[in-house]
């Protein structure tokens, strides 16, 4: 009997031992389920704490969008109708190629520059340590310091107009392709890198005929993107007197000129438009491979 009694209370063993283990589990996943609670709520009265804050601190309120109704009014009806004069539209139309010109010279020398740049930073293309940490501080700083405030310097450097607009945005797109372009570079399939060095080419050779090639539909997107934010920039930089149509912007604006402000305003948005859709020809244009591309870097590529 006792055997028998043994034999059972052994099968038994496992029967207790899986129940418990069972119960411990649901204990475990409670107390987490229950941190996680606490977290979340602890987020919460964080972000709204922080929300608040905000608010209270820059004058954010329904007040002030009641109180300066009137003004808004008066602003929207001192714009229309545009003034269409003949002298005005000349001046329009010269300020809208100078902005288009801007936003080319800056293209020109931010794709050199930047690709310059990325080719060094990229870590598959075998630059030195030094040489490429060197490039990849000079990229950070010169796309950290807003375009606006490189406008600021140069206007103070070589005094008012475009020239002042093309090197600001110059430097700035420079620093943003560098890092976005390098990327790229190191984001190519490995598999041809590595057959061509396996033969002894150079870093040189390999870079030139193994990555670049692989990665330049994308570059190339990537610049027409760069395109498109120069028109934006040269815009908000002309305020400062780096030329352009934002400079002209900045005049009507101060003077008053409503009306003329709308003109501009009709004008800028055409010329964006067109460049967009210009530029969105291109990509196309340049395969399926530049469109899933552009969708991806987009996400990470604002003006």
């Amino acid at each position: 009997m006792n055997p028998r009694m043994g034999t059972l209370n052994g099968s038994d063993h496992p029967d207790r031992s899986n129940r418990s283990l069972q119960s411990t589990a649901r204990t475990d996943a409670l107390g987490l389920g229950a941190r996680r609670t606490k977290t979340r709520w602890a987020l919460l009265v964080i972000v709204v704490a922080a929300v608040t804050w905000s608010l209270r601190g820059t004058g954010v309120s329904l007040s002030t969008l009641i109180t300066g109704w009137a003004g808004a009014k008066d602003l929207a009806s001192g714009l229309f109708p545009p003034q269409l004069d003949e002298e005005l539209l000349r001046s329009v139309g010269a300020a809208v190629v100078e902005t288009l010109q801007i936003s080319i010279a800056a293209l020109f020398f931010g794709t050199i520059l930047g690709i310059g740049l990325a080719v060094t930073m990229a870590g598959n293309m075998g630059a030195p340590t030094w040489l490429a940490v060197g490039a990849r501080f000079t990229a950070t700083v010169l796309r950290s310091v807003p375009e606006l405030l490189w406008a600021l310097l140069f206007v103070a450097i070589v005094g008012l107009g475009p020239a002042a607009g093309v090197y600001a945005i110059s430097l700035h797109g420079t620093g943003l392709l560098a890092k976005l372009v390098s990327e790229q570079l190191e984001a190519v399939d490995p598999g041809p890198v590595e057959a061509m060095r396996v033969t002894g080419a150079s870093r040189a050779a390999v870079g030139a005929f193994s990555i670049i090639p692989q990665s330049r539909s994308d570059i190339a997107s990537l610049v027409l993107y760069q395109w498109e934010c120069n028109i934006r920039s040269s815009a908000i930089i002309g305020f400062v007197g780096a030329g352009g149509i934002g400079q002209a912007l900045g005049i009507s604006m101060r003077l008053f000129r409503y009306q003329e402000l709308a003109t501009l305003m009709i004008a800028l948005l055409l010329l964006v438009l067109i460049v967009d859709q210009t530029s969105r020809i291109l990509r196309r244009r340049m395969g399926a491979a530049t469109a899933r591309a552009g969708k991806g870097l987009w996400g990470i590529y604002k003006c």
